[in-house]
């Protein structure tokens, strides 16, 4: 499609909307936080990728380049915004927490075989890990939102976030060490409701 898209097919620009405008927009709306925000900011990307399209050089790597201008675009946008938060968490305050007993530490997690039904049918895990993953610096959240949520290989996510792929590893891993610290509060909170 970018190939095509480059050519001056506009034929494939239907196509290539269908493929792109869901994605960016879950992006946005997990980086900004705000719905409005997300939108806007999703506008504004699918704007600049079509009018900079002639720019790209490598058709193969379109996902990578569009996802680096929604990230700028995000970055801008919750610099500016109403909707950003006061402050931002430390990565410090979301790890995990750790016990020591007499054979060493030990990383402190709720038994999630115990996970109530209802609660995953409800949805309220999803909502949870939502919450948890907006909560992240904005360099995690980058991190975890590229390589989980939109499965971009870990050099995608490197060139995307213009670091190395040794960055996004260290990133990603503490993204979902502080992502699963949340998800355990919320599991032993829920363990000792039941």
């Amino acid at each position: 499609m970018a190939r095509r898209l480059i050519e001056g097919d506009e034929s494939a620009l239907e196509p290539f909307i269908e493929v792109f405008q869901r994605k960016v927009f879950h992006y946005t709306l997990m980086m900004c936080g705000h719905r409005d925000d997300a939108e806007e900011v999703a506008q504004d990307t699918l704007m600049k990728v079509f009018e900079n399209f002639r720019q790209l050089r490598e058709p193969e790597h379109v996902k990578t380049w569009v996802f680096r201008i929604a990230r700028n675009a995000c970055y801008m946008k919750r610099r500016k915004s109403v909707y950003a938060p006061d402050r931002e968490l430390s990565l410090e305050e979301l790890m995990p927490s750790w016990k020591q007993d007499g054979q060493g530490r030990k990383l402190e997690i709720a038994d999630w075989r115990a996970l109530p039904e209802d609660c995953v049918i409800s949805g309220e895990l999803q909502q949870k890990l939502r919450e948890a993953i907006l909560e992240l610096p904005e360099i995690y959240r980058a991190a975890i939102l590229l390589r989980d949520m939109e499965e971009l290989s870990t050099t995608e996510t490197a060139q995307v976030l213009e670091v190395t792929e040794d960055v996004v590893k260290t990133r990603l891993h503490r993204a979902r060490l502080a992502v699963r610290k949340k998800l355990d509060e919320h599991l032993r909170h829920i363990g000792s409701v039941a």
